[in-house]
């Protein structure tokens, strides 16, 4: 997976001051929910390593793990939580649209089709469900859509 930001995160990835998409799937990945707070520790160097250290194959997610860990660790005394990891998550399947997707499409009068959604990847799917959830700020939906060239 290459390591492009996305231009929807275009104002704050120069500055890394947020979590990107990139790392936000890794940390879906390999299981860890670091916080903002833990992310503000880091500095600059240690958040651009979390952007560009491969996080696939089952040894690349146990380092990334660890490595992430030991970042936490080292700033805040203990380390952040783990999460369950689906073993077949909803952005590596390029057939079904998750409903909060198409429901928050929907509302901004956007139709997305399976073949939309297999042409994207796993990186832009992940990124549509995320910014989809009721629970999340959805300011960068439609332009995730945009950039996506969905709409």
């Amino acid at each position: 997976m290459d390591t492009k930001f996305f231009q929807f995160e275009s104002d704050f990835v120069n500055s890394l001051r947020c979590i990107p998409m990139v790392v936000r799937y890794k940390l879906d990945t390999c299981g860890v929910k670091l916080k903002l707070s833990h992310w503000n520790y880091f500095n600059l160097a240690e958040r651009e390593a979390l952007v560009d250290l491969p996080c696939s194959t089952p040894n690349e997610i146990k380092t990334y793990r660890e490595f992430l860990q030991e970042l936490v660790t080292k700033q805040t005394g203990s380390p952040a939580s783990e999460l369950p990891t689906e073993e077949h998550p909803a952005w590596m399947d390029d057939k079904i649209i998750p409903a909060d997707v198409l429901g928050k499409a929907q509302e901004e009068r956007v139709n997305i089709t399976v073949e939309q959604w297999a042409n994207l990847s796993p990186l832009q799917r992940f990124a549509l469900i995320k910014l989809s959830r009721p629970s999340h700020e959805n300011n960068n939906f439609l332009p995730a859509i945009r950039e996506f060239e969905l709409a």
